[in-house]
Order: structure tokens, then C-alpha cells, then sequence
């Protein structure tokens, strides 16, 4: 019989309520052991006010509401006991202390999940959308992991398993009782069949970018000279005067980190040291951080002075990202008349054909004008942060793959459904086509938790709350 385990399942610190969650077959006699007897006829599913004790002392630690879950119709499918107190670390600290005395186990993170999955409550990648809601930074977030919850993911997956399992059934029954070739209009239903299979699932798999953008967001870096304008852009796309923006150059000598969202994409804005040559030690840190995030970032926003027009190290600085996705920003372009900025945008795509090595057609860089200090060309700078990791990424009704747990298996599974088809094409055995088919059926299987390891499910739940 497992273990009764019990763990906080609410944030740690002051709250106006906690909540102290037990799961098990003892949950019931532990309740009563923190309530003097009361809970021994607590009814199922319904909300009680009863004060807690110290067994110890017989001291009164709280008054708090019991609600009981009845095996099975519970979150673990066990019986559950939820301890609502008031939010006081200390109080907490104490009816969880006394759950253990009384024989629970602390739980480990993600236990009670793992309970739920193990107990036929959710399956795996529910189980995984509700880490994500918890951890969900927009409101687009949350709506994709509450479609998950429900068993949205299952859905889409079970038909192209079915249908999967029926061509399996036809090529074993072949192998099985049937001496000669499969027909060849059976074959090329089954050569349909599969490569229908297939594209549903590389489609599937295909709106995973979109959902990692909503899950995990951008990193976006702002890099340039000193002085073109880095500071008072991240302020404006933020709404805060959080840089320390001035005439001096150099004032950014470390890089500020901060989050903002646009079109429901977490963004992480990186404003860094402006890029030159220094003898200041402590610039130079910054210099050199600035040049390292470049390579972690997902999107580098190349800042010039319209104002200065391009220097040797504004090109300098093209040719270093040439190799990166990048947008060229052309600043302060309040300072300058229209036929000046496309003059600068003309040398700037010039210098785009150089380090592309290409002379036609034209580099396809975005290269905007803008103004940090008068708001011109925000919305459309805005806009195209997002819109290219967007595109093409629709989901089935709007479902998106968000976990590249996930995203990997589809990808593996529509692969060996592809060698499978190969097989197939080169009249290779009923045996050679199906070790590809198998492979792609057990693949969707890990995406629910059919099968799934051991080892791999330990992994996934230690990923989640302690509590849940």
C-alpha cells in the first residue's frame, strides 16, 4: 500500500489562508489525530469548520475548514483531506509537522500528480498542463494549459493512434495468416493512410513554435554603440523610466533584465552595454557580457543614431550578428528628414548585401525608423518582435504543442511513420514496416504516459510544486 503523504499546497510565506493537502489510505486517521476525534465522521465533498490541536500539549493551533475527498473521487484518486488554515508560516509549519509525526511522509514534488496519473485521474500530459497553468505568465498561457487539462492533447492524439493501430493490425494479421503480398490496392490505401497519418502529426507538431513563444516567450537583446539610444527604448517599450538614461555614454555599464508582454508573448528584454572599445575595467565587463548575450538571445535589436548616420562600428556591429536573427533600428529619426532616413536604410541594406554575400535580391533584415523619445514606430517595432515566430504556426482548432517534451515525440513519431512508408515504397517485409510503426505508436504513447518509464516520469515530476 503507498505511503500517506502530506505537503504544503500553497506558496510558502504570510497568506490570509494555507493549505495543508494529505493523500492516502490514512489520510482520514490522521485528520482525526489533528482534530481530536472530530473528522471520524466527517462527510465527503463537503466544506467543515473544526479546530485543529497539538497532540502533544492538547493546545488549540488553529480553527480551520476540512473539506475530505473520498477515494476515488479525488484529485489522486485516494483519499484526500485539504487543511485550509490561516496563512501563518508558523501555524503551517506546525499541522504539517504534526501530519508527519502522526505517520505521513512529506511529499516529494509532484507526488500528488504522479498519484493522480498512476491512479488513471489524469493522464501524463495533463498531468504536465498543470504545472504549466501554474507556471502560466499570460493569459494566453493559461488558456493553452486549462485546453490541455481538459484533455484536449488526448483528443487530437487518440483518432491518428486508432487509425495507427489499425494499419498495425493489418500488416500483423498479414504477417500471420497470409502468404503472399498484400494486394496493391491495399497497399496504396495503406500508403494513404500512413502519409495522412504523418501529416497530421509533423501538423500538430508544427504549432509548437507558436507554443513555446506563449509558454517560455522571447529573449530579446538591445545592442549598439554607446548613446544611440538602448536605455530610452527599453523604457519606452517598458512604460518605466527603469534604465538611467543620460548624455554621457557609457551610462550602462551591466545589463538590466526585464519582462513585458506583447500580443500574449512573455517577452525578457535585455537592455546592455553600449559596444566600443574601453580602457574602463568595469565597462569592459559590461562590454563583454553585452557581446556574450548576443549568442543566447532570440531576437537582436541592432540600434544606429540616425542623427550620426553610420559609423565604422555601426558596421562593425552588422557584420558581428550577420549569422543571427536580427532587426536594424534606426533611432531618433526625429532628428532627421524622411529622404535622410532612406538614405540611411539604403547604406544600411547595402552593408546587409556585403556581409550577406549576396547581391540580389535584396537581404530580407527588417530595418525600421524609430523614435524612443516621441513613440514613433513603437507599434510597429512591437508588431515585428512577434509576428515572425508566428507565422505559419496555427494549431488544430487552435491547439498549440507547448512542451518540447512533447514537440520531440511527435517529430520522432512522424519520422518513423516516414521510414515505415519507405519501407513500404521498397516492398520491404511486413516485419520492416512494422518496427517503424511500433516505434511511432510507442512514441504517442510517452506523450499521455502509456509508456512512459520510470525514470522519465521521475524526471517530468520533479519539475512541479511540491504540493501538487
Amino acid at each position: 500500500m503507498a505511503d500517506t503523504i502530506a505537503a504544503l499546497a500553497t506558496p510558502v510565506g504570510r497568506s490570509g489562508i494555507g493549505v495543508v493537502r494529505i493523500s492516502g489510505a490514512d489520510a482520514l486517521l490522521m485528520l482525526a489525530g489533528l482534530t481530536s476525534k472530530q473528522a471520524i465522521e466527517i462527510r465527503p465533498r463537503t466544506a467543515q469548520l473544526m479546530e485543529l490541536f497539538d497532540p502533544k500539549s492538547g493546545g488549540i493551533l488553529d480553527e480551520a475548514v476540512i473539506t475530505y475527498f473520498k477515494a476515488p473521487a479525488s484529485f489522486t484518486g485516494e483519499d484526500v483531506v485539504e487543511i485550509s488554515c490561516h496563512g501563518s508560516p508558523v501555524v503551517l509549519r506546525q499541522v504539517l509537522d504534526t501530519c508527519l509525526e502522526l505517520g505521513a511522509r512529506l511529499a516529494t514534488p509532484g507526488e500528488f500528480s504522479l498519484r493522480a496519473v498512476a491512479n488513471g485521474k489524469l493522464d501524463l500530459s495533463e498531468a504536465e498542463a498543470v504545472r504549466d497553468l501554474i507556471n502560466a505568465q499570460t493569459l494566453a498561457a493559461a488558456r493553452t494549459s486549462v485546453r490541455q487539462m481538459r484533455g484536449e492533447f488526448s483528443f487530437q492524439l487518440q483518432p491518428v493512434k486508432d487509425e495507427l493501430l489499425d494499419v498495425i493490425v493489418v500488416l500483423e494479421s498479414s504477417l500471420e495468416f497470409v502468404e503472399d503480398d498484400l494486394p496493391e490496392t491495399e497497399t496504396d490505401e495503406m500508403r494513404g493512410r500512413l502519409g495522412s497519418l504523418r501529416t497530421r502529426i509533423s501538423s500538430l507538431a508544427g504549432t509548437f513554435r507558436a507554443g513555446r513563444l506563449i509558454r517560455d516567450g522571447l529573449k530579446v537583446a538591445l545592442v549598439g554603440r554607446p548613446n544611440v539610444g538602448k536605455s530610452s527604448l527599453f523604457n519606452a517599450l517598458l512604460g518605466s523610466e527603469r534604465a538611467i538614461v543620460t548624455d554621457i555614454p557609457g551610462t550602462t555599464r551591466d545589463q538590466l533584465h526585464e519582462r513585458l508582454v506583447i500580443k500574449n508573448v512573455p517577452i525578457s528584454l535585455i537592455d546592455t552595454a553600449g559596444l566600443r572599445e574601453t580602457e574602463d575595467a568595469v565597462e569592459k565587463i559590461g562590454v563583454e557580457r553585452a557581446r556574450r548575450t548576443l549568442a543566447d538571445s532570440d531576437l537582436i535589436l541592432v540600434m544606429f543614431d540616425a542623427a550620426e548616420g553610420l559609423t565604422d562600428d555601426d558596421r562593425e556591429l552588422l557584420l558581428s550578428v550577420k549569422e543571427q536573427n536580427y532587426q536594424v533600428l534606426i533611432n531618433k529619426i526625429d532628428k532627421i528628414e524622411n529622404e535622410t532616413l532612406r538614405e540611411l536604410m539604403g547604406s544600411t541594406r547595402s552593408i546587409l548585401h556585403v556581409a550577406s554575400g549576396i547581391t540580389a535580391p535584396a537581404v530580407e533584415v527588417l530595418i525600421l525608423g524609430i523614435s524612443a523619445k516621441t513613440g514613433s514606430g513603437l507599434d510597429e517595432l512591437m508588431d515585428s518582435i512577434v509576428d515572425p515566430f508566428l507565422v505559419g504556426s496555427s494549431g488544430t482548432d487552435g491547439f498549440l504543442v507547448t512542451d518540447a517534451r512533447h514537440h520531440d515525440l511527435l517529430m520522432r513519431a512522424a519520422a518513423e511513420i516516414g521510414d515505415a512508408m519507405d519501407a513500404l515504397n521498397s516492398a520491404h517485409s511486413e516485419e520492416i514496416i512494422l518496427v517503424g510503426l511500433h516505434n511511432a505508436l510507442r512514441y504517442l504513447g510517452e506523450i499521455t504516459g502509456e509508456t512512459t518509464t520510470e525514470d522519465m516520469l521521475t524526471r517530468i515530476f520533479s519539475t512541479f510544486c511540491i504540493g501538487k
